[in-house]
């Protein structure tokens, strides 16, 4: 998300740096570039103004905070201004929910996954959902990844088909709810909206269903007959969140259809998709102040977990390249198993980690996403995540190794000490690398062998962490 525009920007202030005392002129240029910079990633230019105009207004004569040195003054003010034009007011509702606590390390707090939710739910169930916009945003698939965030959270959903239109429209919405094990309410034989938008309310209260998103029909473009079919549906399902969902493709053309939906059925939000590739993304940069919608979630990716909710200032302080810490912690909350952890940390102490233990972490990294995703949150990884990227060689590396532990036998995976020469050729072959590989890895993996039992020495006797780097 914003890669192009988040390199120009770190570049802008790595050049201001070296300006040393920073004077007026060097803030006159680092905004024009800024300037650039955001037109070039399609973001409307009256929000580019203001937003050029307020950061000049702080920056000009400001007393600089003694705790930050004047470049670093600068990128807190375009940070705030980020933020806030990403839509700083955004209300998010924090929920607890998971299966069941697991107890941390001795002394600690059990642990639980923390969920975010940005929507309003209704006092009394089932609360209401309507996605409208035009064919081919992601609509449906949409619908689908909110099922199963709501699944998530021990709600119970219930997707509702109400595109009689565009053939296959039901069946498609169908085949996700099956993937994310929602259930789908569809009459296939009617086209009167109106008579599903009324059943599928009947049908969800009388079976207890928590969450109806309703998947509203779209078109190629906006015309009158669409806003009065989505005007009848709002009048009938009273919905506690209509929601806009827009390809962050489009640039500015998501810009005008926000507005556009905005004031023929005043939205009470928007969820852009596809913003997982190298778009310009100037969309998301424009859309809240523009329209005065928040956006709530967005999505990042294919899969039905590829569903975010969307925090400004995380947002801005990723394009700054300061990372998204909190955004990491929330992950490895939600992936990691800490069972699992606490086994492995024992192990490390004990130094009896395996390989088939680091087969188990790799599985558990996967969970996360991408590797360069990853690195993307932790401040000041930035480059190396776009090396990564570029060269595309995380996936692959990490598929190899995979290949080659699995086609190691048990006994081999518990103590790779045995693996000799024979058994290396066996290894190679079955995993279809090259010994060379494969003497790599195991290389690497007694190194940090090493390491875990000289940081576990460490630990034991009380010395500091930091010490290991003298080791």
């Amino acid at each position: 998300m914003f890669q192009n525009l988040s390199q120009k920007l770190q570049g802008i202030f790595q050049k201001l740096s070296r300006a040393g005392r920073i004077k007026e002129e060097h803030i006159d240029e680092a905004t024009r570039e800024i300037k650039l910079a955001l037109l070039e990633a399609d973001v409307n230019y009256q929000v580019v103004k203001t937003f050029i105009d307020r950061v000049k207004e702080k920056a000009i004569g400001q007393k600089i905070t003694e705790s930050l040195s004047p470049t670093q003054q600068i990128i807190k003010i375009v940070n705030e201004e980020l933020t806030a034009i990403l839509g700083q007011t955004s209300r998010v509702e924090a929920i607890q929910a998971t299966p069941a606590k697991v107890p941390d390390r001795a002394g600690w707090p059990a642990r639980t996954v923390r969920w975010e939710l940005p929507l309003q739910m209704a006092a009394e169930k089932p609360t209401v959902m309507m996605l409208t916009g035009l064919q081919g945003s992601g609509k449906t698939t949409t619908a689908a990844k909110l099922g199963r965030y709501f699944k998530k959270m021990k709600f119970k959903p219930l997707l509702v088909a109400l595109d009689p239109y565009r053939p296959a429209a039901v069946e498609q919405l169908k085949k996700v709810g099956a993937l994310v094990e929602v259930p789908v309410f569809a009459l296939e034989n009617s086209q009167n909206v109106p008579h599903i938008t009324r059943e599928s309310l009947i049908f969800a209260k009388r079976n207890n269903f928590d969450v109806i998103i309703m998947d509203t029909a779209g078109r190629l473009h906006i015309d009158e007959e669409m806003m009065n079919e989505l005007a009848e549906v709002k009048e009938i399902a009273q919905p506690t969140e209509i929601l806009l969902v827009a390809d962050g493709l489009t640039g500015q053309d998501a810009v005008n259809l926000a507005r556009a939906f905005n004031e023929k059925i005043n939205l009470t939000g928007i969820i852009l998709t596809k913003l997982d590739g190298d778009a310009r993304g100037g969309a998301a940069l424009s859309m809240a102040t523009v329209t005065g919608c928040q956006i709530k979630f967005v999505g990042v990716g294919e899969k039905f977990d590829d569903l975010e909710v969307f925090h400004p200032d995380r947002v801005a302080s990723r394009i700054l390249g300061m990372g998204d810490v909190l955004s990491l912690i929330e992950k490895v909350q939600e992936n990691i198993d800490w069972r699992e952890a606490e086994k492995l940390e024992k192990k490390m102490r004990q130094q009896e980690f395996s390989l088939t233990d680091f087969a188990g972490q790799i599985k558990q990294l996967r969970k996360m996403g991408p590797f360069e995703k990853i690195l993307g949150m932790v401040p000041g990884m930035e480059f190396v995540r776009q090396q990564i990227k570029e060269a595309k060689v995380e996936p692959k590396r990490i598929n190899r190794i995979e290949a080659m532990i699995f086609s190691m036998t048990a006994e081999e995976r518990q103590n790779p000490d045995i693996i000799d020469g024979q058994r290396r050729g066996r290894i190679a072959k079955g995993s279809g690398t090259t010994v060379w590989e494969l003497n790599q890895f195991l290389k690497q993996f007694f190194e940090a062998k090493k390491m875990m039992k000289k940081m576990a020495q460490m630990m034991g006797s009380g010395k500091n962490p930091r010490q290991f780097l003298k080791y």
